[in-house]
Parts: structure tokens; sequence; C-alpha cells
């Protein structure tokens, strides 16, 4: 099991949806590509939406250009 950080790259308005550069979370994932799995993706959204009342998936941020995924 892998501890990844996750932050966003830059400032977006998108659907509705706003978010600033520098937001970001830690999630555990037992995976190497945490974007490559639906269940990886469902993690991201639901952590950032907790942390933030942000709703990724609203704003199609789940990507490697709107995020930084860092495994520590």
């Amino acid at each position: 099991m892998a501890l990844f950080e996750i932050t966003t790259k830059r400032k977006k308005i998108t659907n509705g949806v706003y978010y600033e550069p520098g937001m970001s979370v830690k999630v555990a994932w037992v995976g190497g590509n945490i974007l490559g799995s639906s269940d990886g993706r469902n993690l991201i959204c639901d952590a950032f939406m907790r942390t933030y009342g942000v709703d990724l998936r609203k704003a199609m941020a789940l990507n490697t250009s709107d995020l930084d995924i860092k495994k520590l």
C-alpha cells in the first residue's frame, strides 16, 4: 500500500466548480497508477470533496494536466 499526495496545478472554473492551485490531499492506494482505475479516481474525488467541497469529476479535472500526483 502506498500513500499518494494529489495537488491541483492551476486555477480552474468549470461547470460551476472552482479550485485554486496548491489544494492538496493524501490518499492511500494499493496499486501503481491511481488515475488508471475508476476506484482510484473515486478515492481522489471523495478526498477533495471531504476536504474542500470540490467535485473534481464535475470539473473534469481527474487528469495529469490538472493534478500533480506524487508517491510518498
